[in-house]
């Protein structure tokens, strides 16, 4: 018998390649041809050792094969097998218990037979089941297959042979689906970005929006003022406005963005149509004017692309100037209402105040009296005098009539001295307290004056609190003014910021790679679920 070498069957075992059939113990451990027949010859029936089988045997290997033919379950198989040792019959296999007991009369599924099996009493023996006869025919005994050691190793090498050739054209498959969906796509993005793409100039600009600084800073509101937690919302505002439809109308109108981006010399994938609406040149313009804004330090940083280095220099300032113009506007309204409300306030008092002023005056005119006080204390003061004269007079007259012949003539123009400044000091009394005929009583103007003259002060206490108002809402509004700062001013670039070709062709080939396995995993989970 031919062996193999040491080594060579050492590498068979080792190559796992015996699933097919053929084990490693099998291998190890299989007989030789003349020991397998030796084998064969003492385990057979001395009936089948003989070159031609009895015409019994040949007829008992027919009835199996009929039986087989039947279709009987392993249940049935099971039951005529436990009927026929019931019966004393020594059946080599289930068919075999089948055949002996047809042969013997007995129907194994009839139902007195299995409830015979069941309670273990027997049927009469007068009532035999007749059964149809089967067909003899030659019996076949299998072959016996015995591998030598050359026919196994020539099998394993077709195995692997088959299996490289497998493992091969799967490769092949694999390279022409990673050719097409990934190598292809890649190499072309890669031609646009280094051969086609036309190149763009970005100016980049950075500046931060600020608020004016209170004069009198104190309090929680002093924490947050001046900072960008106070600007967050007016930052966040300019940052939707810069990049909003009004904006680029805007641009557009005064620079000419549109017309800029349909210039023939920009390739085809970045140039805008001839005539392409304003959705799609706003869909340009925010991949070409890119905003942010950065909370921590409220920063907001502007990127402008363009085709000319120059005219990107150009777009950003235009922006920066709308940003400036859009920061007025957003407190313009709130400064101008408080402006106004103190404004007419103001002058409301300054109205009333000047109408307290012409009472005075008229009541003044009207009166012929300038000073209600002065004329109170001239009129007192001659008053005064008079009766001090009067007086003096009285005194005269008691010394005259104090004379036992006092002359009467004297004592006469004495008396009537007296009389007349009597006259005198009532008519000057009767001034201050009573009306006369052309006139109005000095205590009647004086009040006048003095109710013109105190609502004159209130309306100038007024007049002064409106105008301390007003001026406090003047530096409350100039604190509410927002003014832009510019911390990076655009400058245009002498080279080329995009495209960058290398780094967009690796992320073209990670694009497609992802999608590639994406797809492929989910072919492979779906096959695998229609498989099972």
């Amino acid at each position: 018998m031919t062996t193999l070498p040491k080594a060579k069957k050492f590498r068979i075992r080792r190559s796992g390649l015996l699933a097919s059939g053929v084990s490693r113990e099998a291998e190890t451990t299989a007989p030789s041809y003349d020991t397998a027949q030796a084998t064969a010859r003492e385990t057979m029936p001395m009936t089948l050792r003989s070159d031609v089988s009895d015409t019994a045997e040949v007829a008992g290997e027919l009835d199996i094969a009929e039986i087989r033919k039947e279709g009987l379950t392993g249940r049935q198989l099971r039951m005529a097998r436990r009927v026929a040792q019931k019966h004393g019959l020594a059946p080599t296999s289930d068919f075999d218990a089948i055949r002996l007991l047809r042969s013997e009369g007995i129907d194994p599924f009839q139902r007195s037979n299995m409830l015979e099996l069941i309670s273990g009493t027997n049927l009469p023996a007068d009532k035999p089941v007749q059964l149809p006869q089967t067909v003899p025919a030659k019996q076949t005994l299998p072959a016996i297959d015995v591998y030598s050691e050359e026919n196994r190793a020539r099998e394993i090498m077709k195995i692997q042979r088959d299996i490289a050739t497998r493992r091969r054209r799967k490769l092949m498959l694999l390279v022409t689906r990673l050719s097409f969906f990934v190598f292809l796509p890649t190499v072309i993005a890669a031609y646009y970005f280094f051969a086609m793409a036309t190149p763009m100039y970005a100016s980049k600009s950075e500046f931060v929006i600020q608020q004016a600084q209170s004069q009198v800073a104190g309090g929680l509101s002093s924490m947050f003022s001046g900072t960008q937690f106070a600007t967050q919302q007016d930052s966040v505002a300019v940052q939707g406005y810069l990049q909003s439809r009004d904006a680029m109308l805007r641009l557009d109108a005064d620079k000419g963005f549109k017309s800029h981006f349909k210039d023939p010399a920009i390739d085809a994938i970045q140039r805008l149509d001839p005539g392409a609406s304003n959705e799609a040149a706003y869909r340009l313009y925010k991949r070409h004017v890119k905003i942010g804004y950065d909370p921590t330090e409220g920063i907001i940083k502007m990127e402008v692309v363009a085709a000319d280095p120059n005219l990107s220099k150009a777009f950003s300032e235009s922006l920066i100037s709308y940003a400036e113009q859009q920061v007025d506007q957003l407190t313009q309204r709130l400064r101008e209402d408080q402006m106004q409300g103190a404004r007419e306030s103001f002058e409301t008092a300054e109205q009333h105040m000047l109408e307290a002023q012409q009472e005075v005056l008229r009541l003044q005119e009207a009166r012929g009296v300038l000073s209600a006080e002065a004329e109170v204390s001239s009129l007192m003061s001659q008053i005064s005098t008079f009766q001090v004269e009067l007086k003096t007079r009285q005194l005269a007259l008691l010394e005259l009539k104090a004379n036992p012949r006092p002359n009467a003539t004297k004592v006469g123009v004495a008396e009537r001295e007296i009389e007349r400044f009597k006259d005198l000091i009532a008519s000057m009394r009767s001034e201050l307290t009573q009306d006369g005929d052309n006139s109005t009583s000095l205590a009647k103007v004086t009040g006048e004056l003095v109710v013109a003259e105190a609502n004159m002060q209130t309306k100038q206490l007024l007049m002064s609190q409106a105008l301390q108002q007003l001026e406090t809402a003047r530096i409350e509004a100039n604190r509410q003014v927002r003014y832009l700062s510019m911390g990076v001013n655009p400058t245009a670039p002498d080279e080329a910021t995009y495209p960058r070709a290398f780094e967009n062709t690796m992320l073209a080939f990670l694009i497609f790679g992802g999608i590639y396995l994406m797809f492929s995993l989910t072919a492979s989970i779906l096959r695998e679920q229609v498989s099972s």
